[in-house]
């Protein structure tokens, strides 16, 4: 028998999911636009988490020759991280309805 696991995404995971959307975007730049909430000692664990988890992918740019600094590593969510994504948003919405509002 298979292991029927499913998929988990805390908060600070669906919050970098809705910071990507469909764009591809460097750490840093998910720090900046969250506003204070990722912190830069931590995004760097997150996206690792996300990318062993198949949320996102990454890839390091391309680096013009004589660049100086360390390329940076870019970052995409894909298909699937999009959808489970969408199921946790669907679900906290749901989970968020008084009794009185589920009918």
């Amino acid at each position: 028998m298979t292991d029927p696991r499913l998929p988990s995404m805390s908060r600070t995971e669906s919050l970098v999911m809705a910071l990507l959307g469909r764009a591809e975007r460097y750490g840093l730049e998910l720090v900046d636009a969250s506003g204070g909430t990722l912190k830069r000692g931590s995004v760097y664990v997150t996206l690792a988490r996300m990318e062993e988890k198949g949320f996102v992918d990454s890839w390091q740019e391309e680096r013009e020759p004589g660049a100086s600094g360390l390329p940076r590593r870019l970052y995409r969510a894909t298909p699937y991280g999009l959808k489970v994504h969408e199921a946790f948003a669907t679900l906290r919405e749901a989970l968020a309805l008084k009794p009185a509002e589920a009918q």
